[in-house]
């Protein structure tokens, strides 16, 4: 059987919202720049596995002399640094312009990138990719934190858990004093 194909592949600008998400730049600015990527991909692991989104948290090493380095965290969640020199902008741009005829084929449901960068917004929809602002991402993956925890918190035990709770008064003083030996 065939993989099924994601309903999304998310492309997230990773420095662009840590920048934008007050939660990470709190992180950034106390533990560093390494916790709060952490911070961010903890976030969306959870995220992109409820809503079953193929994502890509892209950090750009412009500013960096390293080759360029991919890291699989899940089956749904990846994080890509860019090439010495190379911005996450750009290395976005790549991926919707050769995801476009995916989604014109509709191999994939929907593109979506994540960056509150007004151009990035521009040239990404050009290419078919909707888009999200990093205040709308951090309202849905908040949102999303409060669906999982709706979902799978503990269900409160009920009173009728056990037969003599659903019996009348009556009845549960009868067997109460069968049990002590009453007649």
């Amino acid at each position: 059987m065939p993989p099924s194909l994601p309903q999304a592949v998310l492309l997230v600008d990773g420095y662009n919202i840590i920048g934008a998400w007050s939660c990470l730049k709190k992180t950034r600015d106390t533990a560093g720049l390494e916790a709060a990527r952490w911070e961010l991909i903890e976030a969306l692991t959870s995220y992109s596995a409820f809503l079953g989104y193929e994502t890509q948290i892209v950090f750009d090493a412009q500013y960096q002399n390293t080759c360029s380095n991919k890291e699989i965290i899940t089956e749904l969640l990846s994080v890509y640094f860019t090439d010495f020199g190379q911005t996450a902008d750009t290395y976005i741009e790549k991926v919707c312009a050769s995801l476009r005829s995916s989604l014109a084929q509709s191999l994939i449901s929907r593109m979506i990138v994540a960056t509150s960068d007004r151009a990035q917004q521009l040239v990404v929809q050009g290419y078919g990719a909707e888009w999200l602002s990093a205040q709308q991402l951090c309202y849905e993956v908040e949102a999303n934190v409060c669906r999982v925890r709706e979902r799978y918190k503990p269900r409160k035990q009920s009173n009728t858990r056990f037969l003599a709770n659903s019996i009348d008064a009556k009845a549960r003083q009868r067997l109460a004093e069968l049990r002590m030996g009453f007649k």
